[in-house]
């Protein structure tokens, strides 16, 4: 019987997970190089939908000493990608809140110390290995800085050139039109439609001080529809950071979750997603 990829790579979730990567994996603390390793693993613990770099031990130019205090209690934020997937971690969930077992440590350099930053897996398959807190280093692959986490080799982003007649509506209001929109194609996630903004009404729009970062388009910013609440930062538009989004980049576009997006005449249902309500982020 055949088997849907997506069910087996979601099943895993509750489990460990680990991949090798061939990347050179290169992190800094305080503008001292902590490793520079060419043998690092990406690792998902249980639960989590993004990985971070375990490194050898041995290839550390640091200390590891243990965790100085007592570790502070970090909120877990539950998710669903979907209304089928199985209860996972939001990505925003601190390091600090570990789904299995082993030892957390300090990262102290010569000048700076990161508590808490490196954790040492009770698993054998990682045995030698630490995982290291993403947000506590400056990080690059190869020589290429990398922001948000690693970048998950199952995990695609493609984006295709479009001349459906897309509409975005909210409560009655239309807020975009466009028959050149780009449409991004991305691993677990509704299409998003990426609208020029000469298509987009941005003067019945606000732009909001909000700022995310995506490893696989860049930094965003955001834009609010004053008229609704489910219009608190609807809108995003990527910048120039990344040569792997440069379809989108300068384009605007919506929450599919909190708008009513009519494609070629026909009106999409509002898919079920982490960002279904205002107060989620991209």
């Amino acid at each position: 019987m055949a088997i849907k990829l997506s069910e087996v790579i979601l099943g895993a979730f509750p489990q460990l997970r680990y991949e090798p990567t061939a990347k050179r994996v290169r992190a800094s603390l305080g503008g001292n190089t902590v490793v520079d390793t060419i043998h690092a693993r990406l690792v998902w613990e249980p639960r989590r939908i993004t990985p971070i770099f375990a490194v050898p031990e041995a290839e550390l130019r640091a200390e590891l000493v243990p965790a100085g205090g007592p570790t502070a209690d970090v909120a877990e934020l539950p998710v669903k990608l979907s209304a089928d997937s199985p209860p996972s971690l939001d990505p925003r969930t601190g390091f600090g809140r570990h789904t299995t077992t082993g030892e957390q440590l300090d990262v102290v350099t010569g000048t700076t110390t990161a508590p808490g930053a490196a954790f040492r897996l009770d698993d054998p398959e990682l045995a030698g290995y630490v995982v290291l807190d993403f947000a506590a280093f400056q990080w690059r692959e190869d020589d290429e800085e990398i922001i948000g986490h690693p970048r998950d080799p199952f995990h695609r982003v493609d984006i295709r050139a479009s001349s459906l007649d897309v509409e975005v509506s909210l409560e009655g209001v239309t807020l975009a039109s466009t028959n050149g929109a780009q449409l991004l194609y991305e691993t677990f996630l509704p299409v998003r439609y990426y609208i020029p903004p000469g298509d987009v009404r941005l003067d019945l729009m606000e732009e909001s001080r909000t700022r995310t970062v995506c490893p696989y388009k860049g930094e965003a910013r955001y834009w609010t529809y004053p008229g609704s609440e489910s219009g608190r930062n609807v809108a995003w538009s990527y910048d120039r950071r990344f040569r792997d989004a440069a379809q989108i980049h300068g384009l605007i576009s919506f929450f599919n979750e909190r708008v009513d997006l009519t494609v070629d005449g026909v009106l999409q249902p509002r898919p079920v997603t982490p960002w279904s309500r205002p107060q989620a982020r991209a």
